[in-house]
């Protein structure tokens, strides 16, 4: 067995690879297993087990780390990298489109609770309770926000102060447990009162998601019209894809001249329901949005397929750029971009993964097919040369001195802040410039669970050879205390303004919460305790800022109170 005691205790490139990997694989295990009446607190159990692993290797040999301290630095920076980055990727594509349809008023409400338990945890630091560096690991544990750990340990370090930093992964593991569930118990203290104030509340849905309805003309205002004419009419807020008059079926074009009687298949918003109505003359009420409609049995000269876009060259091009309908008589009734079902409008910049309904005759579809591409096997091969390359340039960026007037020392974005902006400007940005950033999700899920898990699973290694002197001293009941104040005070007054004032449901302020927190586990119990899909809603729109802000916010106190 010498092999195996030199393979495990020699701190080669190989006992590296072992130990961390079997880190992750023991950590990742129990948050699948170990529940407390259904909540885990999830990849934060790879958090604990290096910790348990640095303890253990602490008491086997005293003074010695257990893996090459190189190769943890790398480890733990290379894991840190992936993650955020990554994050960035999925994020940046809603991360402007958050502050529309009411997303910038659920984002004020987020910001103000990451400013209040930001405030909160600067008050013992300004009376001179506990130091900043413990602070910000209280501060990452209560918000359950690691990336935000990751920020302030790169800005201590270029400080020079290493021992601090392993000191803000200390509090911030013995604080982790009190953020998982602190959210979740001050919910808990404002339900009733909140729930019972705002069920009367009516909240718009998101207006951008596709609706299909039925109209017929009954309007004499718009008979003898074309269809271009009656849209511009309207603003644009619909697309007819098929049109039916005496009992015929036709692909209504532009130059279409509307008759009294003529019956459309309309794609348009929900909240554009009512005009419509007013503005066509009567609607049909068939629910046409219904998951089990066969569109291909509607008639027998028109049909209906979801075609994929597979080709780079149709990355970033605008629908109207095509031309379908002229070439080939076609109409693209939605895009399907994620779980979300967008009208297609002439403006709409297409995307790599788009899936456009389009209907028409099938030689113009089998056209449309071959112009996009629908190679459906391509979407599961991400575009790695994006994913390296974007992670350079987030290093480039995290690295690049930023001058503010009336501070000495350059500010840095660093590993944490660098690649999440990067991330950011790819994922939004990106397919404007025929930039190929696709990745499925279970593709992105992997990056950000493989990068997390290494970076916890080291930072936890790290710290826990001063893991047990430390969670004994008295300065960790101060840690656990002002953990609970950070977590629970925020939460419970945004709640109350954002419902009193802000007019939101509970549902949407408990999500908005949820998001603000960086706190998925609590998301879970609100989905559990409220009947719709308001509360994830919010998380998705305020969740990409609030997380931006942390990690950016983590670093810039430490550089301020330092420099």
């Amino acid at each position: 067995m010498e092999w195996l005691r030199e393979t495990l205790l020699g701190a080669t490139p190989v006992q590296a690879v072992i130990i961390i990997c079997l880190i992750c694989a023991l950590g990742l295990s129990l948050s699948k297993t170990l529940r407390w009446r259904g909540i885990s607190l999830g990849v934060a159990y790879v958090f604990f087990i290096g910790i348990l692993f640095g303890v253990i290797g602490n008491y086997v040999r005293p003074g010695t780390p257990l893996i090459n301290p190189y190769m943890l630095d790398y480890a733990e920076t290379f894991g840190l990298v992936i993650f955020v980055y990554a994050l960035g990727l999925k994020v940046g594509p809603g991360f402007f489109q958050a502050f529309r349809q009411g997303g910038t008023r659920l984002n004020l409400f987020a910001l103000l609770c990451v400013g209040l338990g930001t405030l909160l945890a600067l008050l013992p630091v300004w009376t001179n309770l506990l130091p900043l560096p413990d602070m910000t690991g209280v501060l990452s544990g209560a918000t359950t926000n690691t990336p935000a750990l990751g920020a302030a340990q790169q800005a201590l370090k270029t400080f020079g102060f290493h021992s601090d930093a392993t000191t803000a992964a200390l509090a911030c593991a013995l604080t982790y447990p009190v953020g998982a569930v602190g959210v979740i118990v001050a919910l808990m203290l404002v339900r009733r009162p909140l729930l019972s104030r705002s069920k009367n509340y009516q909240e718009a849905s998101n207006t951008e998601e596709a609706f299909i309805a039925a109209f017929q003309v009954a309007n004499p205002a718009i008979v003898g019209h074309s269809i271009s004419d009656v849209a511009e009419m309207d603003g644009g807020h619909f697309t007819v894809t098929r049109l039916w008059r005496d009992g015929k079926v036709m692909l209504p074009q532009a130059d279409t001249r509307l008759q009294e009687g003529d019956r459309l298949m309309v794609i348009t918003e929900r909240t554009q329901l009512d005009a419509l109505t007013i503005f066509f003359g009567h609607r049909d009420d068939t629910d046409w949005n219904k998951a089990d409609i066969d569109w291909n049995r509607l008639d027998d000269k028109l049909i209906s397929e979801r075609i994929v876009v597979t080709k780079a060259a149709i990355n970033g091009r605008r629908l109207r750029d095509l031309q379908l309908r002229t070439r080939y008589g076609v109409n693209v009734s939605r895009v399907k971009r994620g779980d979300v079902q967008l009208v297609a409008r002439s403006s709409l910049v297409l995307l790599f993964g788009d899936r456009l309904t389009v209907v028409g005759p099938r030689e113009g579809v089998n056209k449309v097919a071959t112009q996009l591409g629908n190679a459906i096997g391509s979407l599961n091969t991400p575009n790695l040369v994006a994913i390296f390359l974007g992670m350079v340039l987030g290093l480039l960026l995290g690295a690049l001195p930023l001058f503010v007037p009336g501070i000495n020392t350059p500010i840095h974005l660093g590993l944490a802040g660098g690649p999440i902006v990067m991330g950011i400007i790819v994922g939004a940005f990106g397919p404007r410039l025929h930039m190929v950033t696709y990745t499925t999700t279970s593709a992105n899920q992997l990056l950000r669970s493989l990068g997390l898990s290494m970076y916890l699973g080291c930072l936890g290694l790290d710290a826990g050879a001063d893991f047990l002197a430390t969670a004994s001293s008295p300065s960790a009941l101060i840690w656990l205390a002002w953990a609970l104040l950070i977590t629970i005070v925020p939460v419970m007054l945004t709640a109350v303004l954002c419902v009193v004032f802000g007019h939101r449901s509970y549902a949407s302020t408990a999500g908005m919460l949820c998001g603000a927190m960086a706190n998925p586990i609590a998301l879970d119990y609100v989905a559990e305790t409220t009947s719709d899909d308001k509360a994830s809603v919010a998380y998705a729109s305020v969740y990409p800022l609030s997380m931006f802000v942390r990690v950016i916010i983590a670093q810039i106190i430490v550089i301020l109170w330092f420099a």
